[in-house]
C-alpha cells in the first residue's frame, strides 16, 4: 500500500519577484556604471551582464537591447526608482499641482529639478551625445525629448487653467519656456561647464520661470 502523498510545496511567487527586482536593480546600477564610465558605444550587453552577476540572455530579457536599457536608466534617474508608476501619478507632480501659490510652485519646481538632476543629467548626457553617431541611441534621445515636452505641456496647460500665466503669456510660450529650462544643456551650461552647485541652479531656474510666466 502506498504511503500519504508528500504534498506539494507551495509556489512561493513573492519570493520570486523579489528576486527578479534585485536581479534588475543590479544590471541597472551596472548599466549605469559602465556607461558613465566608458560611453554609450563602448558599453555592451555582455560587459553589464558580467558586471552585474548575471547571463547576457537575462539583460536582453529585462530590457530587449542597449537602447531599452539606456532609457530604464533615465527613466530611473528621473524618477528615482524603478517603479511603474505614471509621472502624473507621483507624488511631487501631485503635490506641485496642488500648490495654490503660484510662485512657489515655481520655486518648487526648481528646488525639485536641482534634487533629480545629479541622478538624471549625466546619463542623459551620455544618450545626448550617443545619439549623433547612433541610431539606437538617436531614437532614445528622441522619444526622452518628445516625453519632455509633453510633460511641459500637461505643466504649461496646468498654469493656464489655473489662470497663473502673466497677460500676454500664452500656453504654448509657456511650455517652450519651461521645457527650455529643464533642458540637460542649461544644466550642463552652469553646473558642469561654469561649476555652479545644484542648489543655485535650481533656485535660479525657479526665479527665472516667476520672471519669464507669472
Amino acid at each position: 500500500m502506498a504511503g500519504p502523498v508528500k504534498p506539494k510545496r507551495p509556489y512561493d511567487a513573492s519570493r520570486r519577484r523579489l528576486q527578479a527586482r534585485a536581479s534588475r536593480r543590479a544590471m541597472l546600477d551596472a548599466g549605469r556604471k559602465l556607461f558613465l564610465a566608458h560611453g554609450y558605444a563602448n558599453t555592451t550587453i555582455p560587459m553589464v551582464a558580467a558586471e552585474a552577476g548575471v547571463s547576457v540572455q537575462t539583460v536582453y530579457k529585462a530590457f530587449e537591447n542597449k537602447p531599452g536599457l539606456v532609457k530604464a536608466l533615465v527613466d530611473t534617474a528621473l524618477v528615482g526608482d524603478d517603479e511603474p508608476v505614471p509621472m502624473m501619478e507621483r507624488e511631487f507632480v501631485q503635490r506641485n499641482m496642488a500648490e495654490p501659490d503660484a510662485r512657489k510652485k515655481l520655486l518648487d519646481y526648481g528646488v525639485h529639478l536641482a534634487e533629480i538632476a545629479p541622478r538624471a543629467q549625466p546619463i542623459l548626457l551620455v544618450v545626448r551625445d550617443a545619439g549623433a553617431v547612433d541610431p539606437g541611441a538617436a531614437e532614445v534621445w528622441q522619444r526622452l525629448q518628445a516625453e519632455r515636452l509633453t510633460g511641459m505641456t500637461h505643466f504649461a496647460q496646468h498654469l493656464r487653467s489655473e489662470r497663473f500665466l502673466r497677460r500676454g503669456v500664452t500656453t504654448a510660450e509657456a511650455r517652450d519656456v519651461l521645457w527650455t529650462h529643464n533642458s540637460v544643456e542649461l544644466w550642463d551650461l552652469l553646473v558642469r561647464q561654469r561649476g555652479w552647485t545644484a542648489a543655485r541652479y535650481g533656485r535660479w531656474v525657479g526665479n527665472q520661470l516667476v520672471a519669464a510666466l507669472l
